[in-house]
């Protein structure tokens, strides 16, 4: 009998979930940024380990605002800890324990839990230690603690390995040709999206969202046309840039990356359109597809 299962990515903004999820992938499928609170909602990766299949599911970090955005993002954080089969607790290694004791207490269900202490390049091998030594006191509430670090290039299969102990016995849920649930259009969406919050500094990438308003596949290229919503007439002019520098710019960085996943040429036409208030207005979320 195989093994199959959901496993949700849990951790505070900027945790470095979505990048856990593309290196474990080895696949560039989810959208990653420097800045925190990219990530808007629920995506489910799906990596196959031998004959088993787990399906990841990326969510927004765990934060409490005020925005209806950001209050959506929350939902989608905690539905994902109370709907699945087994949580990676993200903790990046200088983070105090205080975000990995609130998760404790979001956790209603008591789902079990894998402790990833993620990028522990930054810090000794005793720095290491001693954090470890920190999360001891709660050894009786995590399955393991496992340190990690993408950039040093540990094998996936460890933590892979890991993560199959603790999943139930089930045939697949998805074929297990494909990498994500999540359809081109939303990827392509994600890409347009963390190419704004890349290139476009302060909070204007926060009041931005992306539609897209068509794809059109040719046996050459695929032409997409897009729109960029933001809130105020200042922010427009800003992702525009002068002589249209900035526009262009997001334009060729989100270009790059849809090329590089779907492995042909791309003709990205964007547009950009203020929506006064969108991230406060219910019926707007729901436009852009967020739904409560």
């Amino acid at each position: 009998m195989t093994k199959c299962g959901y496993v949700s990515t849990i951790g505070r903004p900027n945790a470095g979930k979505s990048s856990l999820l593309n290196w474990l992938v080895g696949e560039k499928i989810n959208m990653v940024s420097h800045k925190a609170n990219a990530t808007r909602k629920r995506s489910n990766t799906i990596v196959m380990h031998g004959n088993d299949q787990i399906i990841f599911v990326d969510t927004p970090g765990l934060h409490h605002q005020e925005k209806l955005i950001n209050q959506f993002m929350l939902e989608e954080a905690l539905k994902a800890i109370g709907e699945c089969d087994l949580i990676l607790f993200l903790a990046p290694v200088t983070d105090k324990i205080v975000h990995y004791e609130r998760f404790l207490e979001e956790n209603k269900k008591n789902t079990s839990h894998l402790l990833l202490l993620t990028k522990t390049d930054f810090v000794t091998n005793e720095e290491l230690a001693n954090k470890i030594a920190e999360y001891e006191k709660y050894q009786d509430k995590y399955k393991a603690i496992i340190p990690i670090s993408i950039k040093k290039g540990k094998k996936q299969s460890l933590l892979l390995d890991e993560v199959i102990k603790y999943l139930p016995e089930s045939p697949y849920l998805f074929d297990t040709e494909i990498l994500t649930t999540t359809n081109l259009r939303d990827i392509y969406r994600e890409f347009i999206r963390e190419s704004v919050f890349d290139n476009i500094s302060d909070e204007i990438p926060y009041e931005a969202d992306v539609i897209i308003n068509k794809v059109e596949e040719k046996p050459k290229v695929e032409v997409i046309k897009a729109t960029i919503i933001v809130e105020k007439q200042t922010q427009k002019g800003m992702i525009i840039g002068e002589g249209g520098i900035a526009i262009k710019r997001i334009g060729l960085n989100a270009r790059k990356k849809i090329e590089k996943l779907i492995g042909k040429k791309v003709y990205l036409e964007l547009f950009v359109s203020v929506k006064k208030g969108w991230s406060k207005n219910k019926d707007s979320l729901r436009e852009l597809g967020y739904e409560f």
